[in-house]
Formats: C-alpha cells, sequence, structure tokens
C-alpha cells in the first residue's frame, strides 16, 4: 500500500525506494492510494491558516482571506500539486530513454510522487501562516526532496550513480521551471479575478 512508504522514506530512504521498485504499482493506484490524500495537507493547512488564523505584519492587524477566496485558492493550489507531480513524472519517463534507464517500465509519476512527500507532510504547517516559520520549514522539506530524488532515481531506474546524479538534475531543473511557471500562472489567474479577498 503506498502510505505504508511514507514514513519509510523518512527514516530509511534506501531501502524504501528499493521495496517501491519492486512493486508495480498504476499511476491510478499510485495517487488514489497516495498523492490525492497528502496533498489534502498542505491544501487544507492552507485553507484554515488563512481564512481562520490569519496572519499579521509586526503588530498591526490580524489580515485573513474570506471562506470563498480561501476555499478557491486552496482548490486551485491542490489541483496544481496534482497535476505537477503527474507532468513532472511524464518529463521523468522521457527522460529516462536519454540515461539509458534499464527500467523500461514507466516509473516517473513514481517518482514524482514519492518524492515530493516530506513537502506534502510539511504543508500542515501552513495553518500557522508565518512567513519566516513558513519559509524555514517549506527549505527543509525541499532539501529533503532533493535528497530523496538523488539518493532515489538510480535505485528505482536501475542506472549507475553517476548517470543518477545527471538524471536527478536534469529532472531538478524541469521541477524549478515548472515552479516559476506555476508563478506566472498564478498572476494570470488572479488578474482574472480569482485572487485573494482580504477581511480584517
Amino acid at each position: 500500500m503506498s502510505l505504508t512508504h511514507t514514513f519509510g522514506l523518512l527514516t530509511h530512504p534506501d531501502q524504501q525506494w528499493e521495496a517501491i521498485r519492486k512493486e508495480s504499482e498504476s499511476v491510478t493506484r499510485l495517487y488514489t492510494g497516495h498523492v490525492l490524500l497528502l496533498a489534502l495537507i498542505p491544501a487544507l493547512a492552507g485553507f484554515i491558516g488563512t481564512s481562520q488564523v490569519g496572519w499579521q505584519i509586526g503588530d498591526g492587524q490580524v489580515t485573513r482571506l474570506s471562506v470563498s477566496s480561501a476555499l478557491s485558492l486552496s482548490v486551485l493550489f491542490y489541483a496544481a500539486m496534482l497535476a505537477g507531480i503527474f507532468i513532472l513524472g511524464k518529463f521523468i519517463d522521457f527522460f529516462a530513454a536519454t540515461y539509458d534507464a534499464v527500467e523500461r517500465t514507466p516509473r516517473g509519476v513514481t517518482m514524482a510522487a514519492y518524492t515530493a512527500t516530506p513537502i506534502f507532510l510539511i504543508g500542515v504547517i501552513a495553518v500557522y501562516p508565518n512567513i519566516w516559520v513558513n519559509m524555514l520549514a517549506g527549505l527543509v522539506a525541499i532539501a529533503y526532496a532533493v535528497y530523496l530524488l538523488y539518493e532515489g532515481l538510480p535505485i528505482l531506474m536501475k542506472i549507475p550513480e553517476d548517470r543518477g546524479f545527471m538524471f536527478a538534475s536534469a529532472v531538478l531543473t524541469v521541477g524549478l521551471v515548472m515552479f516559476v511557471a506555476l508563478l506566472a500562472m498564478s498572476v494570470v489567474i488572479w488578474s482574472m479575478g480569482v485572487g485573494p479577498v482580504y477581511v480584517s
């Protein structure tokens, strides 16, 4: 079962990647058993944090988003995470032939989904929307996700570590480009009237 790998990736990632490689899990099962559930954590935490808890700058008053605005943005964020995992996974499958991956079964979405696990889990911190706390926690989660990528890709794709390093670097570059594209799309969506609505 997908969720059983969650804690294993945090405690003994090498062994867990080996276990994941031995499984034959469809994208549908991966999403229903792992991605759909874990991606809810940052989406729900963000909704609660921005609409119920709120944030403040210095000694200023607490600012929140309206419930409808927070809900709309959380749903869009959730959808973006689901789509992002799938798209990044397809890029990994596309790159696999370039790096002579022995594993011919498409495993890109699996790689992307499990690599994102620490980011999904740390998303619970969004229930307390303090920019410095969130930024620090986010950096820790991203750093561990990058570690999982570099550690797991050679194992999952059955390639030497030196080639795996280059492969993982290419995947990381694509991920950064996707992140920038997401920011640009956010600006466009906000300009269409789906932006945040603030309440005091």
